[in-house]
């Protein structure tokens, strides 16, 4: 007898097969108890009929309480009625470990008791359906980058310096000097793509910002690909097909996840279409005070509501291009006809999920760059590997860092991004 995965369920109808699988939930009319079963790879439904099994297994399937985990034995049939499409007519059932009172019920619970229970809340189907999305991101993203000749390239975690200031960073004690946990790995990567052309990193970043909206976390994942040889208008076509692959595999690989979700494939099939609308900053800030953003002036960063009306606008992603010099950061290249901007672009989801990605071309003047350096009170020292790039063979260079929690967050259709990542990291929680 063959040992399965509920997800292979299709390869094997007609077939007698044996699950390691937990019930999440069951149900019995009359003669028939209905068993909810999940494996880790997809839930779907076990069958016990009374008169099919002994009257030893019906009574343990009618009282097997919530999250146990047996080995389940049956045969594999089609299911038309269900999004999955094929259940178990269960013939045995072994239990494996009992489980009593489980803590997360169908009733409703509030968002504190089941964020204190997230090592349990896992293993709901929604949450597990926000899991296979972020899994299948991070699944396309190798191969996005994999079949464009990118080479995959991890900076530190620890670093003796910011990228992007120092108000925002963890600070510890590294022996006899202070580190930070890295905020960006952009400036490692680079000096990666000075190697190795076209490189890419994928893993953690910290900002200690005291931010409690539902846009922020403390501790998450960033994709940040640098580029050697290329302008910033080259990166933004990589950015829109990246974003756009994202989508498309997400609607070819996770239909039940999305099913689950309630998403509407229509409305994500949209953001498979290219280009993405570009709009600069000046005439996002004037689109806003023209229709009643009286909060808003030229020079000052766009907040969620300002984000989420541009992006509406256009109903589509939506790139914004080109902000004012004094609100990004140092490494940004000057752009050729005005002092008061940089060539640089942040791309906005829409449906109300703000930035997904931030990008710019790179400074590449050595004495800009030392100039910036001094104008935003960092150390000439910590910096002086970075300034080495500048000296010895510089050329254009463009990259962007996308959150792949916010992204996870917009293609999944929930409201929190803290249900985008297994355990979040939040103001206030450090807890499971």
């Amino acid at each position: 007898m063959e040992k399965i995965q509920i997800i292979d369920a299709k390869k094997h109808v007609g077939e007698v097969v044996k699950i390691g699988a937990w019930v999440a939930n069951k149900r019995s009319s009359g003669k028939i108890a209905f068993l909810q079963l999940r494996d880790g790879t997809a839930y779907f439904q076990g069958v016990v009929v009374k008169n099919d099994v002994s009257e030893e297994i019906f009574h343990l399937a009618k009282e097997l309480p919530q999250e146990t985990s047996i080995w389940v034995t049956g045969e594999i049939r089609e299911d038309s009625r269900s999004k999955f499409g094929y259940e178990l007519g269960v013939q045995e059932i072994e239990v494996v470990g009992e489980s009593h009172d489980y803590p997360i019920t169908p009733k409703e619970h509030g968002t504190e008791f089941l964020m204190d229970h997230r090592h349990l809340w896992l293993r709901s189907s929604k949450q597990h359906a926000i899991m296979q999305v972020r899994n299948e991101v991070i699944r396309a993203t190798y191969e996005f980058f994999n079949a464009r000749h990118f080479t995959k390239v991890d900076p530190p975690i620890l670093t003796g310096s910011a990228p992007e200031g120092t108000t925002d960073l963890f600070e510890t004690n590294y022996f006899d000097q202070k580190a930070y946990l890295s905020q960006s790995g952009q400036l490692y990567m680079e000096a990666a793509a000075m190697a190795f052309g076209k490189v890419f990193s994928f893993g953690p970043t910290f900002r200690a910002e005291k931010s409690k909206t539902r846009r922020h976390l403390i501790e998450f994942w960033m994709m940040e690909p640098e580029m050697a040889f290329m302008h910033q208008e080259e990166s933004l076509q990589i950015q829109e097909e990246y974003v756009a692959f994202l989508v498309q595999n997400l609607l070819d690989h996770c239909d039940y996840a999305l099913h689950v979700l309630d998403r509407d494939r229509t409305v994500l099939e949209k953001y498979t279409k290219l280009p993405y609308p570009r709009i600069s900053y000046d005439d996002a800030v004037a689109m806003l005070q023209e229709n009643g953003f009286d909060d808003i002036e030229w020079g000052e960063d766009f907040g969620s509501p300002h984000e989420t009306f541009i992006a509406n606008s256009f109903d589509q992603p939506v790139f914004i291009l080109n902000y004012p010099k004094d609100i990004k950061p140092f490494y940004m290249k000057p752009h050729p006809t005005r002092e008061d901007i940089v060539i640089c672009a942040d791309l906005i989801a829409p449906e109300g999920y703000g930035e997904i990605i931030g990008g710019s071309e790179r400074a590449t003047d050595y004495n800009y760059l030392l100039e910036q350096i001094r104008n935003y009170g960092l150390d000439e020292e910590e910096y002086s590997w970075y300034l080495d790039l500048r000296k010895y063979g510089t050329v254009p260079h463009t990259g962007f860092g996308l959150g792949l929690e916010r992204t996870v967050t917009w293609l999944a259709g929930i409201e929190h991004v803290r249900e985008a990542i297994p355990f979040p990291r939040l103001l206030n929680r450090i807890y499971p």
